[in-house]
């Protein structure tokens, strides 16, 4: 059994006449994802950012160092959402061959969550230490139990004998990919339809490949 830490609630919610400080830190944490979506980093100023959370310029400051630290803060708990959400559904899966509903509902999720999927996936090319943090602190430690998850469906023969680490890292970065495409960040026009296409087929490929 997979024991994964679901870290739910993201973007997170606060309560508006809650003056705590973990309230504080969500709010701003809250209007950076927003406002690092719709005008990017460098066109996100911390006077923005102050605004936007509601709290006084140098409030940031006691919270983060710099805006930098804000961007990984945020980025690094997207991406813990993303692919916990998605592993926790692999562990709940009612065989291994399920695949393709797994995929199916998070590709459907990710309409729901461009802002987030924008600022993990855009912004970390640009910021050496985000990409460092991402790696060091998620996607090892995730690639991590995905493998376990493979390395138990190869044991009892539902998937043929492969190094379950490399079949972990392909199942996490077509995800990745199917994340970052045009259809699923830009693109809110998309149908359900297509969605549904676009995760079916990745599972087919992940279970099948490409030869005829």
């Amino acid at each position: 059994m997979l024991i994964i830490m679901v870290m739910s609630g993201f973007p997170l919610t606060v309560t508006r006449d809650s003056n705590t400080e973990e309230d504080t830190r969500s709010r701003i944490l809250n209007a950076a994802l927003r406002l690092f979506a719709a005008k990017g980093y460098d066109g996100t100023t911390t006077k923005d950012l102050a605004k936007k959370a509601k709290v006084a310029e140098g409030t940031l400051f006691r919270y983060f160092p710099n805006k930098k630290a804000i961007l990984i803060e945020v980025a690094t708990q997207g991406w813990i959402e993303i692919l916990t959400d998605l592993l926790t559904e692999l562990s709940e899966m009612g065989n291994y061959k399920a695949v393709a509903q797994v995929m199916r509902r998070r590709v459907l999720r990710m309409q729901e969550n461009k802002d987030l999927l924008q600022v993990c996936f855009i912004e970390a090319q640009f910021h050496q230490e985000l990409r460092e943090k991402i790696q060091s602190e998620v996607i090892i430690k995730m690639t991590d139990v995905a493998e376990a998850f493979f390395e138990t469906a190869i044991e009892r023969g539902i998937y043929r004998p492969v190094n379950p680490k490399i079949v972990a890292q392909v199942f996490l970065g077509m995800f990745a990919i199917a994340g970052f495409s045009s259809d699923t960040i830009i693109a809110p026009e998309s149908t359900p339809k297509a969605l549904q296409e676009m995760a079916e087929g990745i599972a087919d490929i992940f279970l099948n490949g490409v030869l005829a």
